[in-house]
């Protein structure tokens, strides 16, 4: 039995989340409840023909960023003028192509335009931000996601060429570090999240940390 949620802006605690992390359905994206929702450990994922649904995962693959891993090959890559970097430059082209990017696994995508309405509104209110890679003028690469006090919680990433995302991600960081952010909160783990220096922790300790940098 999962908990159906109402106009409340309300979820039950993380602890009764399933084994896969699914912890309630329904509601809305509204900011007040998206924000809720992050603060606490909860973030939406679900199929457009789906109800919302609202996951809470243990263990959580997070990121610190004084633990970014940067593979020489990338150095290398950071010290070339072969890519640009911006923030916030083009939001809405960054969401879209994460929308519209082919995935390896063959699934379609989550993001779809009640998302793209939602997290729009969470930018222009100052929540959302994204990160971008430009190649001779054009958009390569980039991610999105949403930011809370001293946490960033990654949403999705889009890579036209090779190492665009990967290149928009460490010049995120490194920004948002220095901005005084602590944890990156990267949701699902990835093979290339974990070279990056990703871990797995487990829920307790990501909600202490949630508790400390986003309270």
């Amino acid at each position: 039995m999962y908990y159906v949620l109402d106009e409340k802006i309300e979820f039950p605690s993380v602890d009764v989340a399933d084994e896969d992390g699914l912890l309630a359905i329904g509601g809305d994206l509204s900011e007040e409840r998206l924000i809720f929702a992050y603060k606490n450990g909860i973030f939406p994922w679900y199929n457009e023909m789906d109800p919302i649904l609202w996951w809470s995962p243990d263990p959580r693959c997070v990121l610190f960023p004084k633990k970014i891993k940067v593979s020489k090959s990338m150095q290398q890559l950071l010290r070339q003028p072969k890519f640009q970097f911006t923030k916030n430059e083009c939001f809405s082209q960054v969401i879209k192509q994460c929308q519209t990017i082919s995935r390896k696994d063959g699934n379609g995508t989550w993001i779809n335009e009640d998302i793209i309405d939602s997290y729009s509104q969470l930018y222009k209110k100052g929540f959302a931000l994204s990160a971008e890679t430009w190649m001779n003028g054009k958009l390569v690469g980039g991610l999105y996601g949403v930011k809370i006090g001293k946490v960033f919680y990654g949403e999705s990433m889009f890579s036209l060429v090779s190492n665009a995302s990967k290149f928009a991600l460490i010049k995120l960081v490194a920004q948002l570090s220095n901005e005084g952010v602590q944890l990156i909160d990267c949701q699902m783990k990835t093979d290339h999240l974990l070279k990056m220096g990703g871990e797995m922790i487990d829920r307790q300790y990501y909600i202490e940390l949630l508790n400390k940098y986003c309270h």
